[in-house]
């Protein structure tokens, strides 16, 4: 076939969505493109396999960035999913939403239709939970979300730590209230990863009216005028068009969706005829707009050997492959927390955390000898913002991302602020049978010029970039409200992509958000807003 209804490209978080959601009736022809490979290998499934997840290339987009002039100018590694589920195949698996504040903000922004209000519905709708089951949960959707089967003693010590540091506990970050230290929910199933390509993809495959092509790299957008008609991919070695007679759906992320819109002719126009590429819209925000969490480890050395530094890999594989259970089944950031820094600007928390009962360094890339445990900070709020831009004409180049950390005023003061927290919680009592000596950044680094060069040094992504064809109607605006790209009909950008700032969380449960209600969207012909839970589903 080269004629199909829909036509969607990247079978990432919302991707897989998507393409359940549009193939469900039967009544439309429904193809998925897929640059990565299918999701086959067994690291994707253990959940423990995740800390190789980040240095395997035939999974990995690989991306660096540009030197980073606020962060000692150095290039850093931005891991991307190149597979079936995309980045929900190789992330930690942490369940978070973010705050109701940060929808109501998109709303206020001029987004009608994205208020909390009315997107609680669509997580209600994507949403298993396994233990939880009230008003701000679900146990009636395809993505099982669930409590870990197996937790490091030290995850619990640190909550102990938390708490004797005068922070509150929490036993659900999604609930009424954000605010407070505990143990993350996470997408599994059976102890096994859940991402959106085995929530959503792995259900429908059956679909005579769905059709799914992995290793197809989108080279361009096809326009009859202002119309988007299709897609041009390279294929087996050849160059191939396909057409959709409804809409083109790009799901490619906050690089890639930008990426393909500029080769295609729309964006900037004056950087698309640097690259030699004809302009089809003029659409200056295309690329712009980039947010991302920015991320310091305060890394401690461990007197006991109960990390996962200390377990056998070997004996770990095999109790999960025979047993399903023991370490295998962890995420690794078991527990973690949001609180607000004195520079909190209202009262959403602006900072979150991710306890890791392992030592980590360079994405778990450097590893180092002995015990120990991390935690992770990250502003969750960030006033810096950078951009996607195009290296050359040809879609298999890697395009340039500038994130700009740390450029704007209060950035800085913020990771400072935080860092404060990191190390009050690890000086608690409930650490004193555990703690050695502190590895990153050390003892003898206190004042807080050595402390800011710390984190100058070595601070890294938390892996949530977004904003980069962000939702509004203002000059740099992308799409509308429904997600249609301004100026061209029959395309809509649907990913973490459009998000016109930053949530307060992990991203991967918000972008299946959207794609769920737009899928409403497409379907129905109007952007629901419907606070009715479960009605209809």
């Amino acid at each position: 076939m080269t004629k199909f209804d829909y036509i969607i490209v990247g079978a990432g978080s919302a991707g897989c969505v998507l393409a359940n959601r549009l193939s469900a009736s039967g009544q439309h022809q429904v193809l998925l493109l897929e640059a990565g490979s299918r999701d086959w290998n067994p690291m994707i499934h253990m959940p423990a396999g995740l800390s190789r997840l980040a240095t395997l290339k035939s999974l990995n987009w690989g991306y660096h960035t540009q030197p980073e002039p606020e962060l000692n100018n150095r290039r850093l590694y931005w891991p991307r999913g190149k597979v079936l589920g995309g980045s929900s195949s190789i992330n930690a698996m942490c369940y978070c939403r973010g705050h109701r504040k940060d929808y109501d903000h998109w709303r206020d922004l001029g987004n009608d239709g994205w208020g909390y209000e009315e997107v609680l519905p669509y997580f209600l709708k994507s949403e298993n939970n396994q233990s939880l089951d009230n008003d701000y949960h679900s146990n009636e959707g395809p993505l099982s979300v669930s409590d870990l089967s197996y937790v490091n003693p030290l995850s619990k010590v640190f909550i102990d730590a938390a708490e004797q540091a005068g922070f509150d506990r929490t036993d659900d970050f999604n609930g009424a209230r954000q605010r407070g230290f505990g143990l993350y929910q996470v997408t599994q199933k059976d102890n096994r990863r859940h991402s959106s390509a085995q929530a959503y993809l792995t259900p429908a495959l059956s679909r005579d009216n769905l059709t799914v092509m992995t290793h197809a790299l989108a080279e361009k957008i096809l326009f009859d005028g202002s119309r988007a008609t299709g897609i041009q991919i390279h294929y087996k070695n050849n160059t191939q068009s396909l057409y959709a007679d409804k809409e083109v759906i790009i799901s490619g992320g906050a690089i890639n969706s930008p990426q393909l819109l500029m080769l295609s002719g729309i964006g900037e126009a004056e950087h698309l005829r640097q690259h030699g590429i004809d302009v089809v819209h003029d659409l200056p925000g295309v690329g712009q707009n980039l947010q991302d969490h920015l991320d310091i480890c305060l890394v401690q050395g461990s007197r006991q050997s109960i990390t996962y530094d200390t377990i056998s890999e070997i004996m770990t594989g095999l109790k999960y492959y025979l047993l399903n259970k023991g370490p295998g089944t962890s995420n690794i950031a078991e527990a973690g927390g949001f609180w607000q820094s004195p520079l909190a600007e209202d009262d959403r928390p602006d900072l979150q955390f991710h306890f890791v009962p392992a030592i980590l360094d360079d994405h778990g890339r450097n590893r180092i000898k002995g015990s120990g445990y991390t935690l992770h900070m990250c502003m969750l709020r960030p006033n810096s913002r950078g951009q996607i831009t195009l290296a050359d004409n040809k879609p298999d180049s890697a395009p340039l991302i500038q994130a700009n950390y740390l450029s704007a005023a209060g950035d800085l003061e913020t990771m400072l602020a935080g860092f404060d927290i990191q190390r009050k919680i690890f000086a608690q009592p409930a650490f004193d049978a555990y703690r050695d000596k502190e590895i990153f950044p050390g003892n003898d680094v206190q004042s807080q010029a050595e402390i800011t060069e710390f984190i100058r040094q070595k601070a890294e992504t938390i892996y949530h970039p977004i904003g980069t064809c962000k939702m509004g109607s203002d000059d740099m605006a992308v799409v509308d409200n429904q997600l249609k790209v301004h100026g061209i009909e029959g395309l809509r950008v649907v990913d973490a992509s459009v998000m016109p700032t930053l949530i307060s969380g992990n991203t991967n449960a918000p972008t299946m958000m959207m794609a769920e209600k737009i899928s409403d969207s497409i379907l129905n012909g109007v952007l629901l807003s419907s606070t009715t839970r479960r009605a209809g589903w």
